[in-house]
């Protein structure tokens, strides 16, 4: 079964919204053994949308189309859609009804533009699985069409509880199915690809994908066929060899987050763990307390923005900052050295540095930073160099951070990486 996947949105062309929803369907169908031949970006007008959906008619098994369904005057998919098919728009009773009831659950009146999102083209068929969310389906000479919102939570809940379980359903798909995802950090897309040039070639039954998920990057392994044991070990031989290209980099599996992974390790050797940040601003500390139980390992952190914060609440000296700066390696230490010793962890985590997008100089340009970690025996620090906006800077440093304890607990040779 091989298909494809029309977003439509003015916003999504302008660049003013990240296109989610073809990032998710795509990797939602590979995922279970379907082939994504095209994915299609346009905007909220007649020609582009009509033109789109006709070339995906010719080429497609199935069309999953994001987008456009509301009750604004752009909201236009479902009369370009009739025009297309040349079917006449019809008032879908059941639709109406829910229209309905929202609109006095709400507290609003009834109006036109609520109204016109009931009228969908002759022979539409509802998605309706909970009466809030609603798609509508097709089926145009054999290709079935999946009409979706294109708010990004109910797109997905649509995907997950009706389109891709329907394509399965009367797919010649093959029954045992076997997927992947292996979550990689600290190596970039260009690194990523060059490594794995040539494991296409060796993958046989399995599809590989990869995308990015800022500040990480996935690659989906996935495969179907008759027999489980071969449908599985082909896959396992293939995730052996991209760990085998990748080593350390892989940090996580499935659902599992470098939060959660850095938990269970800190859980699993009976360690403890403080944080001092300046440039992440609490962020580290944030996302190791969205793991439950984190109070087992987590004992506190903080939040040390300016220079006498980092002397009064750290013990840094006035002489390191006057002589190094703040953002240095000799900062960093005596950071991660003061709040290790302050809340009795074994291992003392600190950040510092210029998020932006001021604040840069030529010999310490935005997005230098210094990650600085207190252990028993040791303690280390290094420099970095993030390249993006002001969040994707915070994110990526307290994203280091975490992989520094991930890392020194596996026993990875630390020193050795500055």
């Amino acid at each position: 079964m091989r298909g494809e996947i029309i977003t439509i949105g003015n916003e999504l062309i302008s660049g003013r919204v990240v296109d989610l929803n073809a990032w998710y369907a795509a990797g939602k169908l590979t995922a279970s053994g379907l082939v994504v031949s095209r994915v299609t970006t346009v905007g909220d007008d007649f020609e582009p949308v009509s033109k789109a959906l006709r070339e995906a008619l010719e080429h497609s098994d199935f069309v999953i189309i994001t987008g456009g369904l509301g009750s604004t005057d752009d909201d236009m998919t479902n009369e370009i859609v009739a025009t297309t098919l040349k079917r006449p728009l019809c008032l879908d009773e059941e639709m109406f009804e829910l229209i309905k009831k929202y609109v006095k659950d709400t507290g609003m009146e009834m109006s036109p533009s609520y109204e016109k999102m009931a009228w969908m083209p002759k022979d539409a068929r509802l998605i309706s699985p909970k009466g809030n969310v609603c798609g509508f389906s097709l089926v145009e000479n054999r290709v079935r069409l999946y009409f979706l919102p294109g708010v990004p939570e109910q797109m997905r809940y649509l995907m997950d509880q009706y389109v891709i379980p329907d394509i399965l359903l009367r797919s010649e798909t093959r029954p045992v199915l076997t997927h992947r995802v292996l979550k990689v950090y600290g190596m970039g897309e260009p690194g990523i690809a060059q490594a794995l040039k040539d494991l296409p070639k060796k993958a046989k039954n399995v599809i590989m994908g990869f995308y990015p998920n800022f500040p990480e990057n996935h690659i989906t392994l996935s495969s179907r066929g008759e027999d489980e044991p071969q449908v599985t070990g082909e896959v396992v031989a293939l995730e052996k060899e991209v760990r085998a290209l990748l080593g350390p980099h892989i940090f996580a599996t499935g659902n599992e987050t470098m939060e959660s992974v850095v938990g269970r390790m800190l859980t699993g050797r009976g360690l403890t763990v403080s944080v001092a940040e300046s440039c992440t601003g609490g962020l580290v500390g944030n996302l190791l307390t969205n793991v439950p139980g984190s109070s087992t390992y987590f004992h506190g952190g903080v939040t040390a923005y300016s220079n006498q914060a980092k002397i009064d609440l750290l013990g840094v000296s006035a002489e390191t900052i006057e002589k190094h700066g703040a953002v240095s390696d000799q900062a960093v230490r005596e950071m991660a050295e003061g709040i290790r010793e302050k809340f009795k962890a074994d291992i003392g985590i600190a950040t510092t540095g210029i998020a932006g997008p001021d604040g840069g100089t030529e010999e310490k340009p935005v997005g230098t930073v210094h990650i600085g970690m207190a252990a028993a025996k040791e303690t280390v620090s290094g420099k970095y160099r993030f390249l993006g906006n002001r969040e994707q800077n915070k994110l990526n440093t307290a994203m280091m951070a975490l992989d520094w304890i991930r890392r020194y607990l596996n026993g990875d040779p630390f020193l050795s990486r500055f």
